[in-house]
């Protein structure tokens, strides 16, 4: 807590700014200064124009300390605000309110949360009007906030106590009876620690870990998110249209004094947005492993057919929660682009004319089918032993073939014969088509140009030779 006066909204931007945190409380007995009033009413708290006035309500107060006046006000914890939004505050119990100060919260700025607020029969007061009736309260009911909370962009807290007594030790564990009531004890105590807890950041604090993406099975059945990750293929800098992507995120929550593993409420999502200008995917992120003192949330999904720079966008903001905007940029290229910045020297991996004698592109395509095969993904065997007997004979028949390639591209770059003619491309082989090749020169097979013989070369074209009934053959045209 900041020890600089509030005198003016200069200095309380600063100590915003400074991620200072800042308890005000409020009494009814001392009026409020000006500037003060000044600086609430700029975060869009206005108080009552009267310095003096208080919050009575005739229905809920103390009959012990308050019999008169009805100005202690008796209320039960507060509830949450939303269905989806954890209630920090609220417990078993009552708060005793003692001469308190209304607050009414404006509707312009979404920074602003009521955490306590007045019963429906309450109303603002000022003690000094000699009237038996009030014409005009400044608030009535519901729109009279007790206790205010205001967290900025940057996750700075700011609360507003409209009573000062209830922090006082008088108020700690003291009895207290509602009209009709049985004496009870108040809960003050818990509920000065919880809002003291919270605006000083020990509770309700959110803490980003490992923040993790890669290539992916978007197959259930498939083992390959961790062995992707150990083979070192973790947060890439580029993927591929199409591709499937695995995003996992740890987060951890701060109470008091120790980290513990974030449950999301009932009723909200935690969610991924793949962005670029507009959100291309919008996916929930589910819990997939506890630690500790932590939680990972994952998805899996397919990015879409469109290249570009994007990112993985985890855009996290609720009340009583510090802000959570975590973004990782990553480029998606085409097939094409994607191929071209490793192998320029290939014009398009689409004609599927695959080089051998450019040894960098077998052995990439060696390594994706290694990657994608059981050998590794599901036995967990290292690409180097899979390559090996007797794992070789396990291994799918494209990865046999692209190692065999992998290997003559290797051989051709020493054998003295091969350096000038080339390695013969996988594309134009004959051999891939089951047809017997031969040694190459000059680009082409030797003994290309040895004219096949069948018998007849005598025969001249157009000319046949018949033999008839009496043996005796004849030329026929």
């Amino acid at each position: 807590m900041e020890s600089a006066p509030l005198t003016t909204s200069f200095s309380f931007r600063q100590n915003q700014k400074n991620n200072g945190n800042i308890l005000l409380t409020l009494s009814a007995d001392s009026p409020v200064p000006s500037a003060t009033s000044s600086l609430l009413l700029e975060l869009d708290i206005q108080l009552p124009p009267d310095r003096t006035s208080l919050v009575v309500d005739h229905f809920n107060y103390d009959t012990i300390s308050a019999s008169d006046k009805h100005d202690v006000l008796l209320l039960p914890q507060s509830s949450a605000v939303r269905s989806d939004v954890r209630n920090y505050f609220g417990s078993d119990g009552v708060i005793a309110f003692p001469r308190a100060v209304a607050q009414e919260l404006g509707s312009s700025s979404p920074l602003l949360t009521p955490v306590v607020c007045a019963p429906d029969t309450a109303y603002s007061y000022n003690p000094k009007e000699e009237a038996i009736t009030v014409e005009e309260p400044f608030a009535v009911g519901s729109q009279i906030s007790l206790v205010s909370s205001l967290q900025a962009r940057n996750s700075a807290r700011f609360t507003v106590l409209g009573s000062v007594e209830v922090l006082e030790n008088a108020w700690f564990d003291t009895k207290v009876k509602a009209p009709g009531a049985k004496d009870i004890m108040t809960s003050n105590r818990n509920f000065a620690k919880h809002l003291s807890a919270w605006t000083f950041k020990e509770i309700g604090v959110l803490k980003v870990g490992k923040v993790e993406h890669h290539l992916s099975s978007i197959e259930e059945s498939s083992a390959g998110n961790d062995s992707v990750a150990q083979l070192g293929y973790l947060n890439p800098q580029i993927y591929r249209i199409k591709n499937d992507v695995t995003f996992n995120i740890e987060l951890s929550e701060r109470s008091f004094d120790g980290l513990s593993p974030f449950i999301v409420p009932p009723g909200d999502e935690l969610q991924l947005e793949f962005t670029m200008l507009s959100p291309f995917h919008r996916l929930d992120l589910k819990p997939t492993a506890t630690t500790l003192n932590s939680t990972i949330f994952g998805t899996t999904f397919r990015l879409p057919d469109q290249h570009g720079i994007f990112a993985f966008r985890v855009n996290y903001k609720r009340p009583f929660l510090t802000n959570i905007d975590v973004k990782r940029e990553v480029t998606e290229k085409p097939y094409d682009a994607f191929f071209l910045q490793r192998y320029p020297s290939v014009p398009s991996p689409r004609s599927h004319v695959y080089l051998l004698t450019d040894s960098r592109i077998p052995g990439a395509a060696l390594a994706s089918c290694l990657q994608s095969s059981d050998c590794v993904l599901i036995e967990r065997n290292r690409p180097m032993d899979c390559l090996r007997p007797p794992l070789l004979e396990t291994l799918p028949t494209q990865c046999q073939q692209l190692k065999r390639g992998f290997a003559d591209c290797k051989r051709g770059m020493i054998d003295m014969r091969k350096r000038f003619r080339g390695n013969q491309p996988m594309a134009v082989s004959k051999e891939l088509e089951g047809e017997k090749g031969g040694q190459m020169y000059a680009g082409k097979i030797m003994g290309t140009g040895v004219k096949a013989t069948g018998g007849r070369e005598d025969e001249k074209e157009g000319v046949e030779t018949v033999v008839g009934l009496d043996g005796e053959k004849r030329v026929v045209r």
